[in-house]
């Protein structure tokens, strides 16, 4: 009963002589629900201060705030209301239209929207009372050292963050590497997170720009994924108090963010008692669901649009005091009507609000403390000066706790706290743990020999976890092996195996290769995981492929190798055809039945050429031409690229062992029947494919579940015996770590194919509610920090191998041959080449010709003619008929040459021939 009179009292006038001052909000659709409740609360919390001489009331539209001409339109009506301040969120497109409409009608505009950087810019009627903040997120990367960082943001406003960060960090010159993600959600964040994980599984530096529910959903992903608790994740908001951290303390996750509100502060405390109030009333009047849950702090969003409606009564109450002072009633309704007006956005000329400079002036000089941002000042741009974010951080054994401020004057200042962890029950029960285990090398083994006793009589992995963890706690065990040999699984209604044992009481702990699954942790607990798996395939390690007798010729793939054969052939006959057109290339020689006139360059001494030049051998004969250097030249730079790129994938052909696998993934093992395939029976891998609803699994569980003989077996040893017996007919679905471990012992003939086809670790198991749990999970997480889990991995996988490194097959792509794409350019160049030597000649014999017309004073179409027998054929000349005139006839022969005559230009070039008949006069082609 007195709650609901405090707030009827608080939600109506407060005195009768008081006059109501409008105020105008713009709200968006899809934030209707919590910009009511915080404008409500408000609204009631200022008019409950009876000293005041006027009431708030709100004129309050509702709209899709990135419309730009509905924005536009809602504060027209506005202005007809006659409201004399006005809040909303806009977005970045709708930022322009605010701003250019609150300047031009003199109209104060207070938003909680992201600020922006404007002291690049004239003064103008719109305050920011969220700060403008990226330099303390820089700040914080700084402190960090953080060179590299993963940026996740879902809105166009985390973009303009985005942009804002590198616009500061070029300004401060400091350089880091920003990998940036788009994302609609959570879901988004964490998928992205598990697929860089599978390529790059170091940790990474993660900011999160997303609503604070949605970093929650992220953060609770993350801190149940085996490889999210190495990573370091930084809250680009506000409201780092609002994330519920009890879940991390003792998970792992690094958790720093910024904090706007001081929840230590007794007045914030105060406002937040009657917060929860308020809610619990709207809850009852309005028999609805609130956004927010009763009895948690005041989101920053909210909290800020509180303080913007303080702010605005403020600011109102200043003026109407300067004013008014103490004068009667009648000149306080006269100032009122004077102080408010009603505006036409359409009027000619333009109406501007003759206070509204006065409203901003007394906005700026603005100084309140107390509120529940903290102290609020304006500079002459709007946004807010003297503030100060608290720097708060989560993580190892650590709840949430401050530890440090960022100052807008004084920048960051870290102060961190003693640790001090969590009291809660630090006692344990003084009794020897039953730690079940089960028998799985190299996990757990036997050792060779007799006369061991006790603890002594097992080794491996877990045998020494569990050595480690005892020393931490602080508590004696003895190691006792599963009865069933089974890991634990429900299929008859009952739990077996080492969850069996836990749920029995049978055993306190159980340490062992057990995958942490949603139905075991329903039943039992589970510390963070100490080891990262997958399911992947086991088989048979194929015989090396016999070489070929004309293995020489895989280097090249056949289609190139016919390439090649094509190129040396059409080389060979360009280089003749050049060598036959082109003047250059025949020449005058004397032999014993002499004088003759050569070409070097017949069809088989230009194959013999290319032949020579593609061995890297010379040759007797070079060309003389132009146009038959230019063939030359293409094909000799063609031939040194081939041999080259032959003579490199050569040596990697002959120095790798090639096997061939007919089993490369997942999916070929679905695509066949003839390879049977199975898993360890009542496994959590068995009960990955039973469940899955991945299309390529549910084929697989059919054709393992409907096999005949069944083709699961007992244990792993059994599993892998299987693969070795069946030669290559039998593939073992088993955990990555089982089979990289079998890979590495005699006889050394198993291998691991493909990726792993799912993502899960390794778990220590504790009955629910065990005094053990929270400090098991310390230990195994201290162990990850001091590198004594890799050690014992590298221990228990490799140094105690007895695989050399060299078993292991290579990958076929490594050394494939080389496609016709790989050397496409030297044929490119090659053609290119022998073009532009065909047009070379063509130039030359053209030329030559017309020289040649001029000297025997005859038509050109005639000495073409000429020419092109001589090329064709290997005559030098054609009959002249009756009818030529004398300058065409051939001179008269002198006395002591035989009936011919010739003309030789110096430099062995031939020029011109005039055969008679002589039949010394011979034409070699």
């Amino acid at each position: 009963m007195r709650l609901s009179l405090f707030l009827l009292s608080a939600l109506s006038p407060v005195a009768p002589n008081t006059f109501n001052l409008p105020i105008g909000v713009l709200m968006d659709y899809s934030r209707e629900e919590s910009i009511k409740t915080a404008l409500r609360f408000g609204m009631a919390t200022f008019n409950n201060k009876r000293e005041k001489r006027f009431t708030l009331t709100d004129e309050t539209l509702l709209l899709p705030m990135d419309n730009s001409f509905k924005v536009g339109s809602a504060i027209c009506s506005l202005l007809q209301k006659g409201i004399l301040a006005y809040f909303g969120v806009h977005t970045t497109n709708t930022l322009n239209t605010v701003k250019s409409y609150s300047a031009t009608f003199n109209l104060p505009y207070i938003t909680s929207a992201m600020a922006v950087n404007m002291t690049n810019q004239d003064k103008g009627y719109d305050l920011y009372i969220r700060p403008y903040y990226v330099r303390a997120i820089l700040d914080l990367i700084r402190h960090y050292s953080w060179k590299e960082v993963y940026y996740f943001y879902s809105s166009n406003e985390g973009l303009e963050r985005l942009q804002q960060l590198f616009d500061v960090a070029t300004e401060d010159s400091y350089l880091m590497r920003t990998h940036v993600f788009r994302v609609q959600g959570a879901d988004d964040v964490h998928k992205t997170l598990q697929r860089l994980d599978s390529t790059k599984s170091d940790d990474k530096r993660i900011l999160l720009d997303l609503p604070t529910l949605e970093c929650q959903k992220v953060l609770n992903m993350e801190n149940n994924s085996p490889k999210g608790i190495k990573h370091f994740y930084m809250l680009v908001g506000l409201g780092m108090n609002e994330i519920s951290v009890p879940i991390f303390k003792t998970g792992g996750l690094n958790v720093t963010g910024l904090s706007l509100i001081d929840y230590n502060n007794k007045v914030i405390k105060k406002v937040i008692v009657e917060w929860n109030k308020f809610l619990t009333f709207q809850r009852h009047v309005t028999s609805s669901e609130m956004e927010y849950d009763v009895h948690t702090a005041i989101p920053v969003d909210m909290a800020l649009i509180i303080d913007s409606i303080f702010v605005m009564g403020v600011a109102l109450g200043t003026i109407i005091s300067n004013n008014l002072g103490h004068r009667g009633t009648t000149r306080n309704v006269e100032f009122y009507k004077n102080f408010a007006e009603s505006l036409n956005c359409d009027a000619e000329p333009i109406q501007v609000w003759r206070h509204g400079s006065d409203v901003m002036k007394s906005l700026r000089e603005i100084n309140v403390s107390g509120l529940l941002t903290g102290n609020i000042k304006f500079d002459k741009f709007g946004l807010r000066r003297n503030y100060r974010l608290d720097v708060m951080e989560v993580s190892l054994g650590r709840a949430l706790a401050k530890i440090g401020t960022w100052d807008s004057e004084l920048g960051l200042l870290i102060q961190l706290p003693t640790m001090v962890r969590q009291k809660g029950n630090n006692t344990i029960a003084n009794k020897t743990r039953i730690i079940t285990s089960i028998n799985s090398a190299p996990f757990l083994m036997n050792k060779l020999g007799d006369g061991w006793i006790g603890n002594d009589r097992y080794e491996g992995y877990c045998a020494d976890l569990t050595k480690n963890v005892a020393e931490i706690i602080g508590f004696d065990y003895v190691i006792k092996p599963v009865n069933d040999s089974k890991y634990g699984s429900n299929d008859s209604g009952t739990w077996d195996g080492m969850v069996g044992e836990l749920l029995r009481g049978e055993a306190d702990m159980a340490i062992a290769p057990l995958t942490i699954t949603a139905d075991r942790e329903s039943v039992i607990d589970f510390s963070k995981p100490f080891m990262s798996l997958g399911i992947s395939i086991m088989i048979k390690r194929p015989s090396k492929e016999p070489p070929s007798v004309f293995s020489f010729m895989n280097p090249l793939s056949y289609e190139v190798w016919m390439c090649v054969i094509f190129a040396y052939i059409g080389v060979s006959v360009v280089l003749f055809l050049v060598s036959r057109f082109s003047p250059f290339e025949w020449h005058v020689e004397e032999n014993q039945e002499g004088m003759a006139v050569t070409n070097n360059f017949t069809i088989f001494n230009s194959l013999w050429f290319s032949l020579g030049a593609f061995m890297q051998q010379g040759v007797d004969i070079e060309p003389r031409s132009m146009s038959g250097r230019i063939v030359g030249s293409v094909w000799w730079f063609f031939t040194l690229i081939l041999i080259s790129s032959y003579t490199a994938n050569l040596a990697a052909f002959l120095t790798s062992e090639r096997m061939q696998s007919p089993i490369e993934s997942a999916e070929d093992l679905a695509k066949q029947t003839e390879i049977k395939y199975g898993t360890v029976e009542g496994g959590s891998t068995q009960g990955f494919f039973r469940k899955s609803t991945i299309p390529t699994y549910e084929r697989m569980w059919a054709f393992m579940s409907s096999s005949d003989p069944q083709v699961f077996v007992k244990s792993t040893d059994e599993g892998v015996n299987m693969v070795r017996e069946k030669n290559g007919k039998y593939a073992f679905l088993t955990e990555s770590t089982q089979n990289e471990y079998t890979n590495q012992r005699k006889p050394c003939d198993t291998m691991k194919v493909g990726g792993n086809l799912d993502a899960k670790g390794y778990g220590i198991g504790t009955p629910m509610g065990s005094d053990l749990r929270d400090r098991v999970t310390l230990a195994v997480l201290e162990l990850i920090e001091k590198g004594e889990l890799a050690n014992l991995e590298k221990k228990w996988w490799y140094e105690k191998g007895e695989c050399s490194q060299e078993g292991t097959p290579k990958k076929q792509e490594a050394t494939s041959s080389l496609k016709l794409s790989n050397v496409a350019g030297i044929f490119y160049i090659l053609i290119s080449g022998l073009v532009l030597s065909l047009i070379i000649a063509a130039i030359e014999f053209l030329h030559k010709t017309r020289l040649e017309a001029k000297r025997r004073k005859t038509s050109f179409t005639r000495a073409a003619r000429t020419g092109a027998r001589l090329s064709l054929t290997g005559q030098p000349h054609e009959t002249l008929s009756s009818d030529d005139t004398p300058e065409t006839q051939p001179p008269e022969v002198p006395p002591n040459m035989s009936m011919s005559t010739y003309s030789y230009a110096p430099g062995g070039q031939l020029v011109g021939i005039d055969g008679y008949g002589d039949t010394n006069m011979q034409t070699q082609v």
